[in-house]
């Protein structure tokens, strides 16, 4: 019987990779001339400097902060402007402003949360990232009052696909692995990881995603992870 259905945040409720798109795009415009260039070009290069510099990040290779002054300061380089570590610190905390300005949540969303919450199930997030910074962002998309725990990877020391995050949030709940579904866009991170922890694992397959339209590998499918296009397909997938 499921009894509870926890989330990917970025990507998979919240439209993290928009909020990228059109924050850097506006900080480069505010920051003028030397930053000039194709919308698309500057959006590619923050997304390779936001999918290298945090995945440090989360290796344990840089603190929160630091990878932030890290893509800062690569960022900037590229134009041929140099950065110190609080010049660096000032460029990232100018582009949170736009990106924070850009923050909304997946269309289908608030459907999906109500129609799990409408049939009983309780409702969680399961996070790579900071607890504060997190919390905030669920705050302003007033998504925290649905949601019952948010589990950080910054609180727990642990990060996704790590069997440890999923069992964290599971105990928080009170509520075995097998009663549990995980859904996230990231098939490896999200739905092979939780799988693998003895959740029921969920591709969400957005159009546009960095892995639309893969394969599912053997591994996934021995492991029961299933795919959906979008959220409105989640209730009817887990038989409700």
């Amino acid at each position: 019987m499921l009894r509870l259905a926890l989330f990917d945040l970025d990507d998979t409720l919240f439209q993290h990779a928009r909020a990228v798109r059109e924050g850097i795009v506006a900080h480069a415009a505010v920051l003028g001339s030397a930053y000039a260039g194709e919308p698309a070009d500057v959006q590619r290069r923050w997304y390779e400097l936001e999918e290298e510099r945090y995945h440090r990040y989360l290796a344990g290779e840089l603190d929160y902060e630091g990878q932030r002054r890290a893509r800062a300061t690569a960022f900037a380089a590229d134009a041929g402007v140099e950065l110190s570590p609080e010049e660096a610190s000032d460029w990232f905390a100018a582009y949170l402003e736009q990106y924070v300005a850009a923050w909304t949540l997946h269309d289908d969303a608030l459907p999906a949360l109500d129609r799990l919450d409408a049939a009983g199930v309780r409702i969680g997030v399961i996070t790579n990232g900071d607890l504060e910074f997190q919390t905030r962002k669920m705050d302003a998309i007033a998504l925290s009052e649905r949601v019952e725990h948010l589990i950080a990877s910054g609180e727990v020391g642990v990060t996704k696909p790590e069997a440890r995050i999923f069992q964290v949030a599971c105990e928080r709940f009170g509520v075995a692995p097998s009663d549990a579904a995980y859904v996230g866009d990231r098939l490896g991170t999200d739905a092979i990881g939780a799988a693998r922890a003895g959740l029921r694992g969920v591709w969400l397959d957005r159009v546009g995603g960095p892995e639309h339209g893969r394969e599912l590998p053997e591994d996934a499918v021995d492991l029961g992870v299933r795919r959906i296009g979008s959220l409105d397909e989640l209730p009817a997938l887990l038989g409700l």
